[in-house]
């Protein structure tokens, strides 16, 4: 079984309560979301984060078929991390943890992803050619719309590293 980790750095100039109170608001990830993977909320997101809420999306992310994805919001500490696993969805595993620490001039946040694909080795064949630069382009996306939305960090700090990993390595 093959297990990926995607994960991204970005740094905002923006306080620690202003970055939590947008990037724990499940209403604005269709802001960060491309307008191509036609993202709507369906239902869950009318609350504030809790352990245990359940969300769903539609999302269109490859060749116009739509896909439902229901996330469980897993864990939550307030302003430091929050968790969201799939529970349905496209993915055998969707693993994705958010991280917020103040830094000087504003807030480093990171995103881990484990995920795991379906299909077995047509799974696994199909990552670097499709999942892999599609999850690429897509954090991209958000990086920029970040900066678009609270402002450059002086010496920017972005990175994206994919690697492929042996769950039992």
């Amino acid at each position: 079984m093959k297990i990926y980790t995607l994960k991204s750095v970005q740094k905002l100039p923006i306080n620690l309560e202003e970055a939590w109170e947008f990037l724990s608001s499940p209403g604005n990830l269709k802001t960060i979301t491309p307008d191509y993977m036609g993202f709507n909320i369906l239902s869950g997101a009318d609350r504030p984060m809790f352990p245990g809420q359940i969300i769903q999306y539609i999302v269109t992310p490859v060749a116009g078929i739509k896909t439902k994805w229901v996330t469980e919001i897993t864990h939550v500490k307030d302003k430091e991390y929050f968790v969201d696993e799939q529970r349905f969805g496209p993915y055998a595993l969707w693993h994705h943890k958010h991280f917020l620490k103040e830094i000087p001039g504003g807030v480093e946040m990171e995103d881990i992803v484990d995920y795991k694909l379906p299909f077995g080795i047509l799974g696994q064949m199909v990552h670097p050619i499709l999942v892999a630069p599609k999850l690429k382009e897509i954090f991209h996306y958000r990086q920029k719309k970040l900066v678009e939305l609270f402002g450059e960090f002086e010496e920017n700090s972005t990175q994206d590293i994919m690697r492929k990993q042996d769950i039992f390595a």
